[in-house]
């Protein structure tokens, strides 16, 4: 899963890298269905610890049906990650289309208690050998 460049986005000293990859083995094209995995790594190079909250995706289909997902922490948890620490996870994610991105953000919390989103960046699901969204 990491033999390929991770897409990345940075907000407020929290980088957020996420690696996609096509799952053929969960996938079944012929019943409609295509999964895909993705490895997210969360760094805080801010000076003071960060909570992740919350999480809002946004899953778009290759016919443009789009779907938002919310809701708290991520995987079962709200890690809290230290200045120069960071947090890594693995989820999934199935598509009725042969195709599609995922974008969103994460809902964190520094130590004095300020909320912010910080961007998880713009990736695309598509088959290997398909197309690559920049």
């Amino acid at each position: 899963m990491h033999d390929t460049q991770p897409y990345v986005a940075e907000t407020e000293g929290v980088i957020v890298r996420v690696r996609p990859s096509y799952l053929a083995g969960q996938s079944d094209p012929d019943e409609g269905r295509w999964v895909w995995a993705y490895q997210v790594e969360i760094e805080n190079q801010g000076p003071e610890a960060v909570q992740l909250m919350a999480r809002r995706w946004i899953i778009t289909d290759a016919t443009g049906h789009v779907e938002t997902v919310r809701g708290p922490g991520v995987v079962g948890e709200q890690p809290l990650i230290a200045p120069g620490d960071s947090y890594s996870y693995a989820s999934g994610c199935p598509l009725p289309t042969p195709s599609g991105s995922m974008e969103g953000v994460y809902m964190m919390t520094d130590a004095k208690g300020r909320s912010f989103e910080a961007a998880i960046p713009a990736f695309s699901l598509d088959l290997p050998g398909g197309r690559v969204l920049n």
